[in-house]
């Protein structure tokens, strides 16, 4: 069951009932053996058959109706097969992106979209490399560096203190890169898509903000959340990051001149992470920031300011002396405002980016291998709508076989495009085909005209 429906084996053991609902599909089938024939042997392969789809049926049901969540596939990913054969260059790339990004979509919902001929962007990691952060599964990737690496949960979150403490300490240490880094010419080129007419929305992996910061006309939807704020699990009220970091540095003076200390060697506004590693730092995706060998029991966290003035019925929320949480407490959790792995995406969110990619007419990948099931699931979705797909990321996708099976590696791009590229290198390349290729007719039509009386 490593992968099931496309959703992997992690994915699966959330829902326990779906062993649950196992149990009247076999013995419904067994029964029919009273018969005699289902328990013949040679019709064996038939019982199996039966319940198996049975099966299929019912898990297919069971995932759709379930809250979506973001759950990570880990297995390895397969080396991509560039579609067209010509996309293994950047000009070839920037060719066939055109071609795709241009062409009159032939799939059959395109006449009905309010976004007719338009495209929606789904962005992962891999945008925000160039930017100076960690992502997943890149050459200079979490998973590729840090075999070690292992997420929070939202449950440990929810449930233990002591992971809440080493969360926030990282996070402490991670923000200020974060917080100074900046869109790159990827999010930038994204924008002149958008501004020359191309895009119809953004749908992100990301939490860094830096899509809605570099294209605020342009609709942005978070489908992880963000950074930005943090979020009190009682009440829901939002605050401010930055506000909330120097909250931490009031509670921790140890940990704030620790800080300074690394800032100010330089191993945290490093963007090689060979050095960060030299200088004693693993750099992870989402502002996490590992310290091998310190204690982070020391660290302490503030209580949600409007829960200890009005705490929720049936909850306690308290302080200690000099402000932080206390373990006596019931409720007034903070966290971030990020869906963390296992968390359930909020229902208007996955309404919000399922219309998304229903009113477009074809679907851009850009940074992303697609690990997250949340994210997976709406390239599927896409396909089964018969809309062309193209991906823009280096290394492995997951599933990336089935979404190019019927696009042929000599076609022009139209139908699809695969390419393993740098996206800072290939997008600013694209609009500026793009932006020539909109310019061409009025240069063509609507040339010089001499004055009638000359």
């Amino acid at each position: 069951m490593a992968s099931f429906l496309g959703v992997s084996a992690s994915h699966v053991a959330c829902y326990p009932s779906l062993i649950t609902g196992l149990r009247p599909v076999v013995i419904r089938f067994l029964r029919r053996g009273d018969h005699g024939i289902l328990y013949a042997p040679a019709n064996l392969p038939n019982l199996l058959y039966i319940i198996t789809s049975s099966l299929f049926r019912f898990a297919t049901q069971l995932i759709d109706s379930m809250p979506l969540m973001r759950i990570p596939y880990t297995a390895p990913l397969p080396s991509p097969t560039i579609i067209p054969v010509s996309a293994s260059t950047v000009p070839g790339a920037v060719q066939a992106l055109h071609e795709f990004l241009t062409s009159t979509p032939r799939h059959r919902h395109a006449r009905t979209h309010q976004q007719d001929g338009k495209t929606v962007i789904l962005s992962g990691a891999g945008i925000s490399v160039a930017s100076g952060l960690a992502d997943y599964r890149g050459s200079n990737g979490t998973y590729t560096l840090n075999k070690t690496y292992r997420p929070i949960y939202y449950h440990e979150f929810c449930a233990n203190h002591e992971a809440r403490k080493r969360y926030w300490a990282r996070s402490f240490l991670g923000w200020t890169n974060l917080h100074r880094s900046r869109p790159n010419k990827a999010h930038k080129a994204v924008a002149g898509l958008g501004d020359l007419g191309q895009l119809s929305s953004v749908i992100t992996q990301n939490v860094d903000s830096f899509h809605p910061m570099t294209h605020p006309n342009l609709k942005t939807l978070e489908l992880h959340g963000y950074l930005r704020s943090t979020v009190c699990l009682s009440c829901r009220t939002e605050y401010n990051r930055e506000k909330f970091q120097a909250d931490l540095s009031a509670l921790n003076p140890a940990w704030a001149a620790f800080l300074a200390e690394m800032l100010e060697s330089g191993a945290l506004t490093t963007e090689n992470p060979e050095e960060r590693r030299r200088k004693g730092l693993k750099t992870n995706p989402d502002g996490d920031v590992d310290v091998p060998g310190v204690e982070y029991g020391t660290f302490r966290y503030p209580a949600c300011p409007v829960c200890l003035v009005n705490p929720p019925t049936g909850t306690k929320v308290e302080q200690d002396a000099d402000g932080a949480w206390a373990s006596t407490s019931t409720g007034g959790i903070l966290k971030p405002a990020v869906i963390m792995f296992g968390e359930s995406i909020p229902n208007p969110v996955k309404t919000a980016v399922e219309s998304a990619i229903d009113e477009a007419s074809r679907l851009l990948v850009l940074g992303s291998s697609l690990a997250t099931y949340s994210a997976w699931r709406l390239v599927k979705r896409a396909k089964e709508q018969g809309m062309p797909i193209g991906i823009v990321n280096m290394g492995g996708v997951r599933g990336e076989e089935q979404f190019f099976a019927d696009v042929s590696v000599h076609g022009a791009g139209s139908q699809g495009v695969r390419c393993s590229l740098q996206l800072e290198e290939v997008l600013p390349a694209l609009v500026e085909r793009v932006r020539q290729s909109a310019a061409a007719p009025l240069l063509n039509n609507g040339g010089f005209q001499p004055a009638p009386w000359r």
